[in-house]
């Protein structure tokens, strides 16, 4: 059987030159740039605006937090608000509940 299959002889190997160090580093330094681009940046841009809605949130300002509750804020204190989510309810959440201030007049319309 061995007559359909020729043999392979290895070869002398020569000195082969050595690739460059940055040759070998470019698809990983590559792959850090794609994920930096499409990944990390985007984050920290979402992350910037998050943090600047919190700090400009102001009595009166119509909220919806992370669970789905919607509301009006009635008191800011460094780290918590009061948020009034039915005439005569409110409740005590973390600022950075808030997901999204929504325009003026959409709780009377809901």
């Amino acid at each position: 059987m061995d007559f359909l299959i020729s043999n392979a002889y290895a070869q002398a190997a020569g000195a082969a030159p050595a690739p460059s160090p940055l040759f070998q580093f470019l698809p990983l330094i590559i792959l850090f740039g794609i994920f930096y681009f499409m990944l990390i940046r985007p984050q920290m841009k979402r992350s910037k605006e998050q943090r600047a809605m919190i700090a400009a949130l102001a009595k009166g300002d119509e909220v919806i937090t992370s669970g789905g509750l919607l509301g009006r804020v009635e008191d800011i204190a460094e780290q918590f608000i009061t948020l009034e989510v039915a005439p005569g309810v409110s409740i005590k959440l973390q600022k950075h509940a808030v997901s999204a201030v929504l325009p003026k007049g959409t709780l009377k319309s809901a």
